[in-house]
C-alpha cells in the first residue's frame, strides 16, 4: 500500500521482502562464507579460499607461489617478503573480482524496481527458449502493462508513479517463482518468462497475480493498481523466436486493455527497443 508523504528514497523500505532475481543476487555472502577464517586460519588461507571461488587461473598462480614459499627457510626475510606480497596480491584480486560482479549486476538490473532490465531479459529469455526447446518443455511469456500510469503521474506526481512501478514489481515477484525471469522492459511495460509445469499454467498464474494485486491495493483509496496482461505460449515442437513471443503477448495484452476501456501507451519504448534488439541479435546469429 502506498502512503502519503513518502520520498523516493523510501522505496527501499517498500521493497522489503523483494526476491532479487536469483541469477542476479550478489554472491558476496557465499564467497565470504566459504572464505570465513576459523580461529587458527591465517589471512593468507582465507584470501586464497575466497579467490578459489572467484578466479581459478589466479588461484593456480597462487598455489605455484605457495610451493615456492615452501622451499624458503621459515622465518627468513625473503619468505616474509614473498608472503606479504602474496597476501596483498590476493586481496587486490578479490576486491577487483567483487567490483566486476557488482558492475555486471548493475548493468543487468533496473535501478528502480531491482528486476532484470531489458538487456538481461533478452539474453536470459533467448537462452531459456533454446533450453526448453531441447528439453521439449513449454514456456509462457507474460507481457504486462500498468493501467493508467500516465494519470497517476499527472495527478499524483511522478514519485507516486515510480512507487506504482515498484508495487507492480513486488506483485510480480510474489506471483512468480524464483526460477522465472521477471523484467521491466521500460516505462510501464513488464515481461515474465515462466516454465510451464504441473500446477503452473496460465490460469493459475493469472489468478495468483490478481490476489497479489488485491493485497497491494488494500487500504489504498486514491487509485487501484491494475495490470493488463497478455500471454503467449512457446510450443517446443514449433520454432518461435523471443521477438515473436513478445509480439504475440503484446497483441493479447492490447486486446485485454481494450476490454477494460484503457488505451495503450503510444510510445511503447520498452517493447519497441526490445524488438529492435532481438532483430539485431537474430541478424548477427544468421550472418
Amino acid at each position: 500500500m502506498l502512503a502519503e508523504g513518502r520520498s523516493p528514497g523510501d522505496r527501499a523500505a517498500l521493497k522489503t521482502g523483494f526476491r532479487t532475481p536469483a541469477s542476479n543476487r550478489t554472491p558476496y555472502s557465499r564467497i565470504l562464507a566459504r572464505g570465513r577464517p576459523k580461529s587458527e586460519e591465517s589471512l593468507e588461507e582465507m584470501l586464497c579460499s575466497a579467490l578459489l571461488v572467484q578466479d581459478k587461473e589466479l588461484a593456480g598462480i597462487i598455489r605455484e607461489v605457495d610451493e615456492l614459499l615452501k622451499n624458503l627457510k621459515p622465518g627468513t626475510p625473503e619468505r616474509q617478503a614473498v608472503s606479504s606480497a602474496l597476501q596483498r596480491t590476493v586481496l587486490c584480486a578479490v576486491k577487483q573480482s567483487l567490483l566486476d560482479r557488482q558492475l555486471q549486476s548493475l548493468a543487468l538490473t533496473d535501478d528502480l524496481t531491482c528486476l532484470y532490465n531489458r538487456r538481461a531479459f533478452l539474453a536470459l529469455a533467448t537462452q531459456q527458449v533454446r533450453l526448453m526447446r531441447r528439453k521439449e518443455e513449454g514456456l509462457l511469456l507474460f507481457f504486462a502493462d500498468v493501467d493508467g500510469l500516465k494519470n497517476i503521474n499527472d495527478f499524483l506526481g511522478h514519485r507516486e508513479g515510480d512507487l506504482a512501478l515498484v508495487r507492480t514489481a513486488n506483485a510480480l515477484e510474489h506471483t512468480f517463482r524464483d526460477s522465472d525471469i521477471i523484467a521491466r522492459l521500460g516505462g510501464d511495460e513488464f515481461a515474465v518468462l515462466a516454465v510451464e509445469a504441473s500446477g503452473q499454467n496460465q490460469e493459475v498464474i493469472l489468478r495468483r497475480l490478481e490476489r497479489s494485486l488485491r493485497k497491494s491495493n488494500a487500504g489504498e483509496s486514491r487509485y487501484q493498481l491494475s495490470l493488463s496482461v497478455g500471454v503467449a505460449r512457446l510450443d517446443p515442437k514449433h520454432f518461435v523466436s523471443v521477438g515473436e513471443l513478445l509480439e504475440q503477448a503484446d497483441q493479447a495484452m492490447y486486446e485485454e486493455k481494450k476490454k477494460k476501456g484503457h488505451t495503450r501507451n503510444p510510445e511503447r519504448a520498452g517493447l519497441e527497443r526490445s524488438l529492435q534488439a532481438i532483430a539485431i541479435l537474430e541478424k548477427m546469429e544468421c550472418s
